[in-house]
């Protein structure tokens, strides 16, 4: 694995981070408080082509690697990791799987848009009873006369989910067992019998558009569906084995943030005479941060590294997820402490960095389910 950035991967990396100083950092707090990223964002993050990356250019995307998406999730991680869910799930779950498993038809219909911001995806596998047991999930396509699908069920917790323009859902489309009978679909959500309620009150990722889904007989084609019948759980897999590795650059990102702020505070603030950075249980707290972010992001980018080499790379991801997400925690916790009664005010920013924080060691596989995915690669012992 070579740990020197391209004079591409490099640039692009200056360009995000130029975007999140000019269009991201200054509308933080608010957004926060207001509990809603402007929207306008999302055109914006489509004009740099940052939803479009890792697309084919033929279908309106940017090209590039996957190192260089890392790098562009992970400084958007660093700015507001409400702001990096919008890019990790429409173009990461959604426009990437549509990449992947869609025909020629379904390409050409969703992709420009998904990738220049003018359509936003959302990712439709979550539902109230069945989060981590998303092998047995209870919405259900029932097709009729060989015709159209009938779907009926709910979905929970999505992300951009009042934003989305279509909702790439699993359901269950045949009478065999667990994961066997799950298929795809993208429904356009303006189809009628498709109610969405937003969610708020979050602890965390509070400017995200998060929310329930109701299906009410949502009839879609047969073309709608996405890869084979039956086969929606291998998408859904293949979906967060890639999504998990966008949500461990985002982790990076968040304990960045807390190694930057950390240490811009201790400089500052100034107790007992001298700055609080010449404390050494100060300097312990800050040199932990730092190690969680090198650990972190090199577990990332080999994650990265395999997928564009095209290597086995399902464990490594899991992997990073996993630590990552911790890190992040931990990080972020640290820098708390360091800014001390400060860190309890949402004018700092080690608050927001830690409730951001939480909620990643829960979607796209809880902690306890890279530890399963990762224990079961290592043993050899399969899931079902």
């Amino acid at each position: 694995m070579n740990l020197e950035l391209s004079e591409e991967q490099a640039a692009v990396r200056q360009l995000a981070k130029d975007f999140v100083g000019r269009e991201v950092t200054p509308h933080v707090v608010e957004w926060d408080r207001a509990e809603s990223v402007d929207r306008g964002i999302v055109r914006k993050l489509g004009a740099v082509g940052f939803l479009g990356l890792t697309i084919p250019e033929e279908y309106g995307g940017s090209g590039g690697d996957h190192l260089s998406y890392c790098l562009v999730t992970e400084e958007l991680g660093r700015g507001d990791s409400s702001v990096r869910g919008i890019v990790s799930v429409s173009l990461g779950l959604v426009a990437k799987t549509v990449a992947h498993w869609g025909d020629e038809e379904q390409k050409r219909r969703w992709l420009p848009g998904l990738t220049s911001g003018d359509l936003i995806g959302c990712f439709g596998l979550t539902e109230p009873g069945t989060g981590s047991d998303a092998g047995n999930l209870t919405t259900r396509a029932v097709r009729e006369g060989g015709g159209d699908y009938v779907i009926n069920g709910a979905k929970m917790f999505i992300t951009n989910g009042t934003w989305a323009d279509v909702v790439l859902v699993f359901a269950r489309s045949t009478d065999a067992p667990g994961h066997k009978g799950v298929s795809a679909f993208l429904v356009p959500t303006d189809t009628p019998g498709l109610s969405r309620r937003p969610i708020h009150g979050k602890l965390g990722l509070r400017g995200q558009a998060t929310a329930e889904l109701t299906f009410e007989d949502v009839r879609v084609p047969a073309s709608a569906m996405l890869g084979r019948e039956g086969k929606g759980f291998s998408v859904a897999m293949s979906a967060l084995a890639k999504g998990r590795m966008s949500v461990a650059a985002g982790c990076v990102g968040i304990a960045q943030a807390a190694l930057d702020s950390a240490l811009r505070y201790a400089g500052e603030r100034e107790q007992f005479g001298k700055s609080i950075a010449q404390h050494q249980l100060i300097q312990e707290l800050i040199t932990d941060i730092s190690v969680d972010v090198d650990a972190a992001r090199l577990l990332t980018w080999r994650v990265a590294d395999l997928i564009d080499r095209g290597e086995p790379f399902v464990t490594e991801s899991s992997k990073a997820k996993l630590f990552a997400s911790e890190a992040a925690v931990r990080a972020a916790n640290n820098a708390l402490q360091v800014f001390g009664g400060y860190g309890y005010i949402d004018e700092y920013p080690a608050g927001k960095l830690l409730r951001d924080a939480r909620v990643m060691t829960l979607y796209e596989g809880t902690s306890q389910i890279q530890k399963l995915v990762i224990g079961r690669a290592l043993t050899g012992v399969s899931a079902f």
